[in-house]
């Protein structure tokens, strides 16, 4: 069992309690047609190989600011919380010592690690694991290396601050604040079309949700004729 150190084990553990392969985050891109759902087994072992690939390969741990430059996508889930369970801090702008992106936002990472001369990984977001094509050189892809890291963490004892410079405790206090404000309990299956750029989307549109146990269904590129078909087909109680 991982110690309720991190803001990682205090969301994941629970949850890998209560129902570990039950859906946890359902994706979907209509512009794409994907689908993709992660149980909590899967969602909390691409977290474990992400903070292994952070740990061993980008130099990243307790201390150490991680730009998050990504999408509400169900890796961009993944990747949260492998920076959670090593210690490290999530920030959505300004400087780091590492930085994760999509290759559309790469001169924004390299900019973000410039003064630490820190490491930058491109995440491709392909739901078929392909490489992002056609990367400079010294630049990690993301799809490439994390499979090769194994699919268990253990946790950091002594993390750092989590988010933008709050604490793993300032964090949950303001999950469990959205999650009562919206009445969000474990039996609910939320659907959101919404973002995660700054620290209160990414409380109040994944984790406050996850922290109660309930299950996200993430929309993106949302087609409004698909929608109530799916919110009947997913079982969705609320629309965010």
């Amino acid at each position: 069992m991982h110690q309720l150190s991190t803001l990682s084990a205090a969301i994941l553990d629970p949850m890998l309690r209560a129902d570990p392969v039950g859906p946890r985050i359902t994706y979907y891109d209509d512009a794409t047609g994907e689908r993709i759902e992660l149980s909590a087994v899967t969602l909390a072992n691409w977290a474990a190989k992400t903070a292994n690939l952070l740990r061993d390969e980008l130099a990243a741990g307790p201390q150490s600011r991680v730009a998050i430059l990504l999408p509400a996508h169900w890796q961009t889930a993944a990747v949260l919380f492998g920076v959670w369970w090593i210690g490290a801090e999530v920030v959505l702008d300004g400087a780091a010592d590492v930085a994760l992106c999509t290759a559309g936002r790469l001169d924004e990472a390299d900019s973000a690690v410039q003064d630490a001369a820190g490491e930058v990984a491109v995440l491709s977001l392909d739901p078929f694991g392909r490489p992002a094509p056609d990367l400079p050189v010294g630049v990690t892809d993301y799809a490439t290396s994390v499979r090769v890291h194994g699919d268990q963490i253990s946790p950091e004892r002594l993390p750092g601050p989590a988010l933008a410079g709050r604490s793993v405790e300032q964090v949950l206090r303001e999950c469990a604040e959205s999650a009562t404000a919206r009445h969000l309990t474990a039996a609910d299956r939320v659907l959101s079309t919404g973002t995660w750029t700054s620290p209160g989307e990414l409380v109040d549109h994944l984790l406050a949700i996850l922290s109660v146990g309930a299950s996200l269904v993430q929309v993106a590129n949302p087609d409004p004729a698909a929608m109530q078909r799916r919110i009947e087909m997913e079982k969705v109680s609320r629309v965010l």
